[in-house]
């Protein structure tokens, strides 16, 4: 066979087949050259490291408070609220930053049952032990007021007044009045249900609470400052007397609400007279008939003919002597008028034109007083 025999006829050659099979080979990866990928690797490690320090540094300046923006602001716990609603307020002022990290601190640290209710001010320049001991009831930052009770305010003001000073609320302060059995012997035969039981008790004075301050500790405090001011030889002095302290409480309540003047004791003279000389020509038949008392029944409004119909065992006007108890906390000048009273022979007084009492033995002396005052023309 001639060489053209076997030379194919058309086309190329074919190729020749490899020795490892009929497969073409492969193409090989381009490989960075070991210099440059231990840059590449260098690089990255850098951008790595970069960025966790950066993370770490923004976590320490929270942690230690250092370069923040300066924030001071008020942050109030509720009995309510758990750990976290308090880091998330903590976050929602100013104060911190990193919630979770925050919550950690505190968990390893073991401060998260130190929280105490209670307002609070706090600042940026504090570190995360500094929060953590100032919502604590080791804290100094807790927010304190000063509040003043006034002679004469009955528990129901006394309450209201406390939460306008944002000590505690209307609704806690009377739930702890009424229902817990406070350890002091003034009160042990006052049975427990109603807020109205601490009624003369609340003794009126000065004193410090912090915002927010729990219920039962600012109630406690009041009634120590009674327990300290009715001291036990003045406590003493009315037992051997033919009035108990809570009824020689109740006419200084009496006499708290008639007047605001010097004349406490002439007017108890006037109670004792009404109350012991039932059989009097006076014509009282041991009806004290003071419209505070009256007051005290309708929620403080102005006396009428109307109210004097009140079925209340505090309408004086009904019923005759005492009242069922205080109708507000008297102060110490009202309390030892009721415990030595003027001795006289009146059985009326009256508030004339002049703004002072005028007392009288008879009505019908009163009477013709009063048809020579303006105010009750």
């Amino acid at each position: 066979m001639s060489q053209s025999d076997r030379t194919p006829s058309s086309g190329s050659p074919r190729p020749r087949a490899s020795a490892r099979g009929q497969h073409s080979p492969s193409r090989r990866r381009r490989r960075l050259h070991p210099a440059l990928s231990a840059l590449v690797y260098l690089l990255f490690v850098i951008a790595v490291s970069v960025i966790l320090a950066c993370v770490t540094w923004v976590a320490a300046n929270d942690v230690l408070a250092l370069n923040k923006e300066p924030v001071t602001a008020t942050v109030v716990v509720a009995d309510e609220d758990s750990f976290g609603d308090v880091v998330d307020k903590l976050k929602e002022q100013g104060i911190i930053e990193n919630k979770l990290l925050f919550n950690l601190f505190a968990t390893f640290t073991g401060t998260k049952d130190d929280i105490t209710p209670g307002s609070y001010v706090l600042n940026t320049d504090m570190d995360y032990r500094a929060i953590l001991t100032n919502i604590s009831s080791r804290s100094t930052s807790r927010v304190e007021i000063s509040v003043t009770l006034q002679e004469g305010l009955t528990v129901q003001q006394t309450f209201e007044l406390l939460e306008e000073k944002g000590v505690a609320t209307v609704g806690e302060l009377t739930e702890m009045a009424a229902s817990h059995d406070y350890a002091f012997s003034f009160l042990a035969d006052i049975p427990l249900g109603d807020a109205s039981r601490l009624e003369g008790y609340l003794y009126p004075d000065t004193y410090n609470f912090y915002l927010n301050q729990d219920p039962l500790y600012v109630i406690n405090k009041i009634l120590q400052g009674f327990d300290a001011r009715v001291t036990d030889e003045m406590r003493q002095e009315i037992a051997q007397g033919d009035y108990s302290l809570y009824e020689i409480l109740t006419i200084a309540s009496l006499i708290e609400k008639e007047t605001d003047g010097t004349d406490r004791a002439h007017i108890a003279s006037v109670i004792y007279n009404r109350l012991e000389n039932v059989n009097a020509s006076a014509g009282t038949n041991g009806y004290l008939q003071i419209d505070a008392t009256l007051a005290y029944i309708n929620g403080g409004n102005v006396p009428t003919e109307a109210d004097k119909q009140i079925d209340s065992p505090y309408n004086t006007y009904l019923y005759p002597g005492l009242p069922a108890g205080p109708i507000c906390n008297p102060g110490l000048e009202s309390i030892q008028a009721a415990m030595d009273p003027d001795s006289t022979s009146d059985y009326y007084y009256v508030l004339g034109d002049d703004g002072k009492h005028h007392f009288f033995q008879t009505y019908s002396q009163m009477q013709s007083f009063m048809a020579t005052q303006e105010r009750y023309q």
